[in-house]
């Protein structure tokens, strides 16, 4: 496995990002027909691009938001859809489950708002044994991602949400929804939009039903907007 390790500062790596949030990518009956390059990143995960996106590319430890769709390659059989649940996942490139390594791969390629095709082998997958419980997943099983990198955080420490303080948490989602806030304010809306998404997946319904008090009323006024900024798109409303 291979990833582009650099350093620097905790920093929210989205500028110029160019991201479809709104209706989802249209699903057929199997994986989109796409006749771009093809891009050999590993021996078992191969590439094609169907939107560019921009800006730098995530590293080692970033945490990155994604939406994605899943099929086994022979049988073209979907097996999971994030757009369809309306959730990004949460990825730590380093830290990913075994069977996300080829997933990974494909991310850590990739630039804030692309979106692409990846072909990856079971090896990089599911396994010789497959998946018997959700999602439900054939033995040896080659799998093809649609895949959207809405953005990601360059991180040292490569924190899940699941590991973060409270503090940590609500700050994270801070700290977004002022970037957002600032970039709705000079009308680059799409990149506004991204932050607002990746600010909402840190301040979901099941997080918010455990807090009390003080954090409660914290989490609260993250999620109200800057009141100068009028009316917005419903997804900024609902921060």
């Amino acid at each position: 496995m291979f990833y582009a390790d650099r350093d620097g500062d905790d920093d929210i790596i989205t500028e110029g990002a160019s991201v479809v949030h709104g209706e989802p990518p249209q699903d057929e009956t199997g994986p989109p027909k796409v006749d771009s390059e093809v891009e050999v990143l590993h021996e078992k995960v191969k590439k094609q691009i169907m939107k560019e996106g921009h800006g730098q590319k995530p590293s080692k430890y970033s945490t990155c938001f994604l939406h994605y769709r899943a099929w086994t390659e022979s049988t073209q059989h979907k097996f999971e859809d994030t757009w369809h649940e309306q959730q990004p996942l949460e990825l730590v490139l380093g830290k990913e489950k075994k069977e996300m390594t080829g997933l990974a791969i494909g991310i850590s390629s990739m630039k804030s708002g692309e979106r692409a095709l990846l072909h990856v082998g079971w090896e990089l997958g599911y396994g010789k044994e497959g998946s018997f419980f959700f999602p439900n997943v054939p033995p040896m099983a080659d799998i093809v991602y649609e895949v959207e990198l809405i953005g990601f955080d360059e991180t040292k420490e490569g924190k899940a949400r699941s590991d973060m303080t409270v503090e940590e948490r609500i700050g994270a989602a801070d700290r977004r929804k002022m970037d957002g806030n600032a970039l709705f304010k000079e009308e680059k809306l799409e990149e506004a939009m991204q932050q607002y998404e990746m600010a909402i997946a840190y301040m979901g319904d099941d997080f918010m039903f455990q807090l009390f008090g003080k954090y409660r009323d914290m989490a609260l006024a993250v999620k109200s907007l800057s009141p100068q900024h009028g009316s917005v798109p419903d997804k900024a409303q609902a921060l």
